[in-house]
């Protein structure tokens, strides 16, 4: 009797598309100043900063897609990642910095209340990935 997999679930297509709209968001952010652990980098950094995030969130949604199971454990540990990542630069970076190179006000108050509200997301979207983990079958270490 061969293996049959059962249909795409709606949840895994809605996380498809959200992970494929994370992709976007960050190759976008190509040659801007890209923060991490409470700082920001620039130039050529921020260059290849930005790269090997979009490379990430490439596998990821490509793994999203080919339902691998090594996908659930990294798309986890990289939501965790960037709630860390967020609640460090909130700490150690001023809200007057972002203002400087947003060349806008951003009151302090409304970047805790986004960072909160990315970071209750990624948590849910952990959750949902990881109560649903069996319906990544695929124990291929490779995407192709």
């Amino acid at each position: 009797m061969s293996y049959q997999p059962e249909s795409r679930p709606w949840g895994l297509s809605a996380l498809s598309a959200a992970y494929f709209l994370f992709l976007i968001l960050t190759m976008s952010s190509y040659g801007y100043p890209f923060p991490l652990w409470g700082r920001f980098y620039t130039g050529s950094a921020a260059q290849w900063l930005v790269f090997a995030d979009s490379m990430i969130s490439l596998y990821l949604w490509l793994g999203i897609l080919k339902r691998q199971q090594l996908t659930v454990w990294l798309l986890i540990g990289y939501n965790l990642f960037d709630i860390l990542n967020a609640c460090v630069n909130l700490a150690r970076i001023p809200a007057s910095e972002y203002a400087r190179l947003a060349e806008s006000a951003i009151p302090e108050d409304d970047l805790r209340l986004n960072t909160l509200v990315a970071a209750v997301v990624l948590m849910l979207l952990n959750l949902y990935v990881f109560r649903n983990r069996r319906h990544f079958y695929n124990r291929s270490l490779y995407l192709f």
